[in-house]
């Protein structure tokens, strides 16, 4: 297993309440505790199993990557958002219907958009928000690779499309943000309601330290890995595996995670030491809808 895939036992605390070490008693328990987390690992190496046995589709998203429509800017970020293993680990398949939610900037967009372009289907869920308009100019701007993406309009069901048509759905870094506005538990039912029956829920976001009660407005940023399983389950989602491919150990996660990069929200102040930290530790998370 590489590195990639290194499992933090701190992080696991499942389900939602945490667990404690058990006397001799209930040692079954644990043991059901330790199958469990080795099963999560088995299930997390999948993704890179089946792109080994597929080498065209690995070389499709390395392309895909490396095009040269992604700026400099978006490229140098690689180091910290690992495209490639992150959309490998969720199984990502260039005939899937994907939903992205949430692009911002559109910077896994422009990955998505031309690997998905011959044989797949994109949607991106934008919203109302400030960055609608920029994310529209993008996709308008560059037909031959952003040509079909299929951009719903705002609607009141959050992911405008019909139910059970998608087969998976991404979100980079964005719960945290509907977590204050109270919106989250809506979010992941509109995304279990657009999956396929067996499709595919994948998730990143800033990761709290599990040592922390989770803030209930996520203030500054950080989510507990548990909370966000709590929040996929009580949709109706099954955990299919955790991945390390994200994670900083560099971030002591005591500060708002905007005064890291790439905001760097303090500016000046000291930003020697945050660019020294890099981007925020995040988990990475695979989640399933059950098949019927």
């Amino acid at each position: 297993m590489t590195n990639s895939f290194r499992f933090r036992m701190e992080e696991i605390s499942y389900p939602s309440k945490l667990v404690r070490l058990a006397p001799v008693k209930h040692r079954i328990g644990l043991l059901s505790l330790v199958l469990s987390v080795c099963s999560a690992i088995a299930i997390s190496s999948t993704g890179f199993a089946a792109l080994e046995n597929n080498p065209s589709v690995a070389a499709a998203l390395k392309a895909a990557i490396d095009s040269p429509q992604r700026s400099a800017e978006n490229k140098a970020r690689d180091k910290y958002r690992h495209p490639f293993e992150t959309l490998t680990f969720f199984g990502i398949k260039p005939e899937m219907t994907v939903i992205e939610i949430d692009p911002g900037g559109g910077w896994y967009t422009e990955i998505l958009a031309p690997f998905l372009n011959d044989h797949g289907k994109l949607y991106e869920v934008v919203g109302k928000g400030p960055g609608a308009k920029t994310f529209e100019d993008k996709i308008k701007a560059d037909p031959p690779v952003y040509g079909k993406v299929i951009v719903p309009p705002p609607s009141a069901t959050i992911v405008d499309v019909p139910a059970d048509s998608a087969d998976m759905v991404l979100t980079f870094r964005n719960v945290h943000n509907w977590i204050p506005r109270g919106t989250a538990e809506d979010y992941f039912k509109a995304f279990y309601r657009a999956l396929k029956p067996g499709g595919i829920l994948g998730v990143t976001d800033h990761r709290a330290s599990s040592s922390e009660p989770q803030d209930p407005k996520a203030t500054n940023g950080y989510v507990r890995q548990d909370y966000m399983i709590r929040l996929a389950e009580e949709a109706g989602f099954k955990l299919a595996g955790t991945s390390e491919i994200n994670a900083n150990p560099k971030d002591p996660r005591d500060q708002p995670v905007w005064n890291l990069p790439p905001t760097l929200r303090q500016g000046e102040k000291d930003r020697a030491k945050y660019l020294a930290i890099g981007e925020s530790n995040r988990m990475t998370l695979k989640f399933v809808k059950p098949s019927k």
